[in-house]
């Protein structure tokens, strides 16, 4: 039953990209006669962004260490992205670490589709997953990541995050952000409940010292939920609480 899951699914995230490649050509060559910069040369460049690089202190709970970066090499319509994100405990130990190697397609001058690979490092036992996702701009310049896992086991899964960047002055910037994840199935072995996992809510005051370089504080919210609370329970583990942070960003 697991092979036939994962075959269907195999297939599912092979259609779907199949279809939105056939798409995406028509929406650049249509964009090619508009009004806009054409994409028929494109020019390929790359950057590295650490949105979070950052130590929180809880306030009823441990104290974490956390990073969250990406960077991309391509053009305008083309482009390959590696992503990582996880976090450490007090003790230096490191608690979860993901990365994702992602090929980008433009959809539309605010949106990307997204499909790849991850490889779950922590928490044991490591995993695979194959990825979909899109990640672009919402209306009033929200900034939107939202992808759909299936595990080597084929477990189902999905994660979403919006952000805003609210400038208080060309150098100031407060970014709240919210992160949610969710999955079909149980998976005990990694302390995950079906439906909704966790919920993270963050509020960022940073200072762009310069374009590449802004040191920040802020403080979050972090709570398990459902069966994954239990499961940390059940383990003598904290499901959640309140944490303030201080942190930089890096972009170069």
């Amino acid at each position: 039953m697991k092979t036939k899951s994962i075959l269907a699914a195999a297939a599912s995230l092979a259609v779907l990209t199949w279809g939105v490649l056939q798409a995406a050509p028509a929406q650049a060559q249509a964009m090619q006669h508009s009004t806009e910069p054409p994409f028929s040369h494109e020019i390929f460049t790359g950057a590295v962004l650490f949105e979070k690089l950052e130590y929180g202190w809880g306030l009823d709970g441990p104290n974490i260490g956390r990073w969250d970066g990406q960077a991309w090499y391509g053009g305008d319509v083309n482009r390959v992205w590696l992503k990582t994100e996880g976090e450490t405990s007090r003790n230096g130990i490191v608690e979860g670490a993901e990365v994702q190697l992602l090929y980008s397609r433009l959809l539309s001058y605010y949106w990307d589709f997204q499909a790849g690979v991850r490889y779950d490092i922590r928490p044991r036992p490591d995993r695979f997953y194959g990825v979909i996702g899109l990640q672009g701009l919402a209306p009033g310049m929200f900034e939107v990541d939202v992808q759909g896992f299936v595990s080597e086991k084929g477990d189902l899964s999905a994660r979403a995050e919006v952000s805003y960047d609210a400038y208080i002055t060309q150098r100031l910037v407060l970014q709240p952000n919210v992160e949610v994840n969710l999955a079909l199935q149980k998976v005990p072995e990694l302390g995950v409940g079906s439906g909704f996992n966790d919920i993270e809510a963050g509020l960022r005051l940073r200072y762009e010292v310069t374009r590449e370089v802004s040191p920040y504080i802020g403080v979050s919210y972090e709570r398990k939920l459902g069966d994954t609370a239990r499961y940390a329970r059940n383990e003598g583990e904290d499901v959640g609480g309140w944490a303030f942070l201080t942190g930089i960003r890096l972009f170069f």
